[in-house]
C-alpha cells in the first residue's frame, strides 16, 4: 500500500502528466498532499517500530506446566523467559505464571488457561486474547496520564486505563466473568457489537453472555470479598500443589479397628482345671 501511494503521489503531483497546473490547482494540490500525510502516517501506525522486541512480555513467576506455542510445539517456560507477540500461551492443570510487560503492566495466568499476547500487533494496546480460562490482569498507571490498552475474549471487548481486574472464560460457552478490583474498566459485546457498553468499577462484576446483550445484566457488586477468598484458596491451591504428602498412619484392617488396635485379637481365657479330689482312705 505504501508503494501504491508513493506512485499515485508522483503522478498527481509532477506537472510533466499536466493534471496539476500552476495557479488553477493549487487547492487540489494542497488536499492532495494532505491525504497523502494522512495515508502514509496510517501505513506508519500499522508497522511495527524497529524495537518491537520491547514489546514482549517476561516470565516473572512459573509453575507447574506452562509453556508457549511455537512451531505447533508446546515449549515449557522459565523464570526469565520471553513471550513474544502472537504467541499462545498454555497452563496445565497444575499451571500459574506471572508475565510482565515493558510499561510495568502485568498478568497473572491460572491453571488450565490459553491465551494470545498481543495477537494484534499492529495495535499494541490489544493487550490478551482470553480464549478459555482464569486472567488476573494489573495495568500500571503512568500517574495522571491514562495508560490505554484492551483485553479480548470470544464474548467482551474490555478497555481500560489503569486498573486491576479478573478475567475468567467458561470452556463450555465462551461466557466472560470481569470482575474489577480497583479503577474502572468499559465492557462491550464483541458479538452484538451495538448493544451499548457498561462500566464496572471498584468491587464490580459483570457475566457476558454469547446471546445476551449486556444491557440486560445486572452489575454485582461484591466482588471484592469474593477476590479475597478467591487469592486465599489459590494461595492455598498452589501450596499444596507443591508439598508431597505421605499416607496416613495408624489405619487398622479392613475390620476398622481403633487407634492403637494391632490387629490381633487375644484369646478368651480357658476354663480352669478341677479342683483334686479328696485322698483315698487308708487301708
Amino acid at each position: 500500500m505504501l508503494d501504491w501511494l508513493l506512485t499515485w503521489s508522483q503522478y498527481f503531483t509532477d506537472p510533466r502528466e499536466g493534471m496539476l497546473t500552476a495557479g488553477t490547482n493549487r487547492p487540489l494540490t494542497a488536499k492532495l498532499s494532505l491525504l497523502f500525510a494522512a495515508a502514509i502516517s496510517l501505513c506508519l501506525a500499522q508497522m511495527p517500530p524497529s524495537d518491537s522486541g520491547n514489546y514482549a512480555a517476561r516470565v516473572l513467576t512459573a509453575e507447574g506446566q506452562v509453556s508457549v506455542l511455537r512451531d505447533a510445539q508446546p515449549w515449557a517456560l522459565s523464570i526469565g523467559d520471553s513471550v513474544q507477540v502472537k504467541e499462545l500461551i498454555l497452563t496445565g492443570p497444575d499451571g500459574h505464571a506471572v508475565f510482565q510487560v515493558s510499561d510495568g503492566s502485568s498478568f497473572e495466568v491460572y491453571p488450565n488457561a490459553r491465551v494470545v499476547f498481543r495477537k494484534n500487533p499492529p495495535n499494541w494496546r490489544d493487550l490478551l486474547d482470553v480464549l478459555v480460562g482464569r486472567v488476573r490482569i494489573h495495568i500500571e498507571h503512568f500517574g495522571s496520564a491514562p495508560n490505554p490498552n484492551r483485553v479480548l475474549t470470544p464474548t467482551a471487548v474490555i478497555s481500560v486505563r489503569g486498573t486491576t481486574f479478573d478475567v475468567s472464560v467458561s470452556d463450555d460457552d465462551e461466557t466472560t466473568l470481569i470482575e474489577v478490583e480497583e479503577g474502572v474498566v468499559e465492557v462491550r459485546h464483541a458479538l452484538l457489537p451495538g448493544n451499548a457498553p457498561r462500566m464496572l468499577t471498584s468491587g464490580e462484576s459483570l457475566r457476558v453472555y454469547r446471546n445476551e446483550p449486556i444491557a440486560d445484566r445486572l452489575i454485582d457488586k461484591g466482588t471484592i470479598a469474593r477476590q479475597v477468598l478467591r487469592s486465599v484458596m489459590d494461595a492455598i491451591s498452589t501450596a499444596a500443589m507443591h508439598t508431597r504428602t505421605g499416607g496416613v498412619g495408624g489405619a487398622g484392617g479392613s475390620g476398622g479397628g481403633s487407634v492403637g488396635d494391632t490387629g490381633t485379637k487375644i484369646p478368651p481365657p480357658t476354663t480352669p482345671p478341677p479342683p483334686p479330689g479328696p485322698p483315698p482312705p487308708p487301708h
